[in-house]
């Protein structure tokens, strides 16, 4: 076994972390486990590491506790049963948590900025009031930044927390030792409530950002199968979830039902709509010794498949961990941000320190020292510095993953701004990925509009996507008995007790006809044909419209 094959990923939610010096920390702690590479993204709150195949996930959950945040395993390639995927319960969490220390503190810090910046307003005792407002905004509404400050500064640490913390602490504590004292120097409590509510602010947007992206994930993770049809060896079927299915079961898919696992067709015939994965509307014939993809929709007959790939090996969970690995990535800009910030936060508590020293000694006044060295805290949070570049990505994979765009990385998202040629797959992508009736011709005996209502009246029942425009073209509610369709065919139908048939158009037609379907084909449509009472009165030019 080679270096390479004896390593697995491992991916783990990170909590507690709020800028690009925790990122930095995790990493390093991580990195000091023997064998073990990982990288950390912020925005995702995910850390992913390549881990020696006979390592224990307790000790990697075990230096990040060392580091003071939390730990847990969500993807393990090493153990089939071992969570994947986004975590989205703790997303909505953190954000709801979120809301009513943000709506609070708002909602006082209005009234605060109101009597400060407005001088009519002043009225004896403004300054006390303005004391009661700020006081649950910024020991309440701060208290994530302060509980993690705290955290961090027992385990010998400095983040983005601990300026926030500082910053408007010592605003709120200055102003109150001025109000104590009777000094008569300017109070800060506007300033203190202002930024704890902005920050509260962007933390939840940030939340609801990682929530959105992960949307994207829970798409691709919606497009496999529940549940599957076994075929036992006695031919018998019964349901069981997909994650019982194992390479080489045999499973049954009837019309409407997804695909459970890629594999090969053993019997029957159907078309197949692959659009949610190929983004390809006109469905593919397949029959016995064709493959099909998990995902993937059967319409318009039954098939028996062997499965060949299953789970987390499936071409839709491959694309799915294409997608979460891409947002789990760092560009340039981020490994510099990041290497930036890890030393960020003491530089800037030194300055802060300094900033106040050197105003104090020039002024002598250490009441003017305050306001630039707690501007010095506050104004110098990396929060942007560690959360823009890798929110944009996450955002940006998560987003074009809904539009059927997969990001390799964020490798490949950073050189696509040197693109100057693109070239598109039409079908599907400049598309509207929705098959129409865009043409009808009939031959001169016949009425377009009986035509249209007879052949949609026999298509009302047809679950295939070709079936399914012919039938929305002329909606009617004319009576249909004896609805048949035939894999790879058509449909049959009596309609008002005429028969009916709407199937691929084939050689015989009438010439007017006949050079119709050489038109139709021509132009890139799928030529379908309309026989009543044996006789071929129509053609229709089924498309996917730009």
């Amino acid at each position: 076994m080679t270096a390479v094959e004896s390593l697995a990923r491992v991916d783990l939610a990170i909590e507690g972390m709020t800028c690009a010096s925790c990122v930095a920390r995790v990493e390093k702690r991580l990195g000091r486990v023997e064998g073990v590479t990982a990288t950390v993204n912020l925005a995702t709150e995910r850390a992913s590491a390549l881990v020696p195949a006979d390592l224990d996930v307790a000790a990697l959950v075990a230096e990040v506790e060392k580091a003071g945040y939390g730990a847990r395993l969500l993807h393990d390639e090493r153990d089939a049963s071992a969570g994947s995927g986004p975590d989205d319960a703790g997303e909505a969490r953190d954000g709801r948590r979120l809301v009513p220390r943000m709506l609070v503190s708002a909602a006082l810090s209005v009234p605060i900025v109101l009597i400060a910046m407005i001088e009519p307003l002043h009225f004896p005792g403004w300054e006390w009031v303005s004391l009661l407002l700020a006081a649950p905004v910024v020991l309440w509404g701060g208290w994530p930044f302060h509980r993690s400050a705290a955290v961090n500064l027992r385990h010998g640490a400095t983040t983005m927390d601990t300026l926030v913390s500082l910053g408007t602490l010592a605003a709120y504590a200055w102003s109150l030792v001025v109000l104590l004292l009777g000094a008569g120097g300017h109070v800060y409590f506007e300033v203190a409530a202002v930024v704890t509510t902005f920050l509260l602010v962007g933390r939840y947007a940030e939340a609801r950002s990682r929530r959105r992206a992960g949307e994207a994930l829970r798409g691709l993770a919606q497009a496999s199968a529940r549940e599957v049809s076994l075929l036992d060896e006695s031919g018998n079927e019964r349901r069981i979830p997909v994650a019982l299915l194992s390479a080489g079961d045999r499973f049954v898919v009837r019309p409407g039902e997804r695909i459970a696992a890629d594999g090969e067709v053993l019997e029957g015939e159907a078309a197949v709509d692959a659009s949610a994965m190929t983004g390809e509307s006109v469905p593919v014939e397949v029959s016995a010794g064709d493959d099909v993809t998990a995902g993937t929709v059967a319409a318009g007959g039954m098939l028996v498949v062997r499965a060949v790939r299953v789970g987390a090996d499936t071409r839709v969970s491959r694309l799915a961990a294409l997608v979460e690995q891409a947002q789990l990535g760092k560009t340039r800009a981020q490994r510099s941000a990041d290497r930036v910030s890890s030393v960020f936060v003491p530089i800037v508590i030194g300055l802060a320190v300094l900033t106040f020293a050197v105003w104090w000694l020039v002024t002598g006044d250490a009441a003017a020292a305050v306001s630039p060295a707690v501007a010095v805290l506050i104004v110098a949070c990396p929060c942007a510095l560690g959360l823009a570049t890798p929110t944009a990505l996450l955002v940006g994979t998560g987003r074009a993953a809904q539009r059927g765009i997969l990001i390799s990385g964020p490798e490949a998202l950073e050189r696509a701004g040197r693109i100057d040629t693109v070239v598109f797959d039409k079908t599907g992508t400049l598309t509207t990925g929705r098959m129409s009736v865009a043409r009808t011709v009939v031959a001169p005996d016949a009425s377009l509009d009986e035509v249209l209502r007879l052949a949609s009246a026999a298509e009302r029942g047809s679950e295939h996507p070709l079936g399914r425009a012919i039938a929305e073209a002329a909606p009617s509610d004319a009576v249909v008995a004896g609805f048949r369709a035939v894999a790879g065919f058509g449909v049959t139908a009596v309609v008002d007790g005429r028969e009916v048939v709407v199937a691929r158009a084939a050689d015989g037609l009438p010439p007017l006809l006949e050079g119709a379907v050489s038109e139709i084909r021509a132009a890139g449509a799928t030529a379908v044909a309309v026989s009543i009472d044996g006789a071929p009165m129509a053609v229709l030019a089924v498309s996917d419209p730009l």
